[in-house]
């Protein structure tokens, strides 16, 4: 049986009620929810959250909320695999453990169904699957500023190599992460040899933690919607 979760808690901070905040015509975990039922591969679609207005409108979207989560698991500490454990245990308590589990965020609405399907193919090979895209420029040129406002680069070793021979350099684009149940439950960290990439184009990649990330997430959707 393969599950996907969506966490979302009720107390985001910096974009208050971000979780189920109109976006581009339908709450935000609602792009979540629908890009889940569209893969086709999810047994059962479930969201985590503490706060019952999400869960309310999860339900009218399409996914269960068989469970409210548990108040020392809904703070600014909580770790994404805290509560995915928190849910397979869940299951295993009620029905039985899946054999896989992908954690979907709620607020990632350029997520896409096929990204999803190729995920849990992956999953043959490797523990765990997540989308990742590049970076934009490369890292190793990267520079900080000192208190004297000076600059000084991270890696000077690299400042005459040319930028085409440098390694590139990758980043998790906050998505979803599939993983084997078994893998869930022992690991300490996603981003290592066990994990399989799935690669996705960096136009379709936007982290949404203020408000100038959810004005530029809206004017990306309305470009792709009128481009479809």
């Amino acid at each position: 049986m393969s599950l996907c979760l969506i966490p979302a808690r009720g107390g985001s901070k910096r974009i208050p009620r971000k979780n189920i905040r109109p976006f581009n015509g339908k709450p935000m975990i609602a792009w979540s929810i629908e890009a889940a039922r569209q893969s086709g591969v999810f047994d059962r679609v479930i969201v985590s959250t503490d706060d019952a207005e999400i869960a309310d409108i999860a339900r009218s979207h399409g996914a269960d909320v068989p469970f409210m989560r548990p108040d020392n698991l809904a703070d600014d500490f909580a770790t994404t695999i805290e509560v995915v454990r928190h849910a397979i245990s869940w299951a295993a308590d009620n029905g039985g453990a899946p054999d896989s589990l992908c954690c979907l965020y709620a607020t990632a609405p350029f997520v896409s169904p096929d990204d999803i399907r190729t995920g849990k193919n992956l999953l043959q090979d490797a523990d765990f699957a997540l989308p990742v895209a590049p970076f934009e420029f490369p890292i190793q040129r990267a520079v900080s500023i000192n208190d004297d406002g000076r600059l000084q680069m991270f890696d000077p070793d690299k400042y005459n190599t040319r930028s085409q021979d440098l390694v590139e350099a990758w980043h998790d684009v906050g998505q979803f992460y599939w993983g084997k149940t078994q893998a869930w439950t022992n690991v300490q960290t996603l981003f290592g040899p066990a994990t399989a990439a799935i690669r996705v184009p960096r136009w379709r990649v936007q982290d949404i933690d203020t408000m100038d990330d959810w004005k530029r997430a809206e004017i990306l959707a309305r470009v792709l919607q009128d481009k479809a």
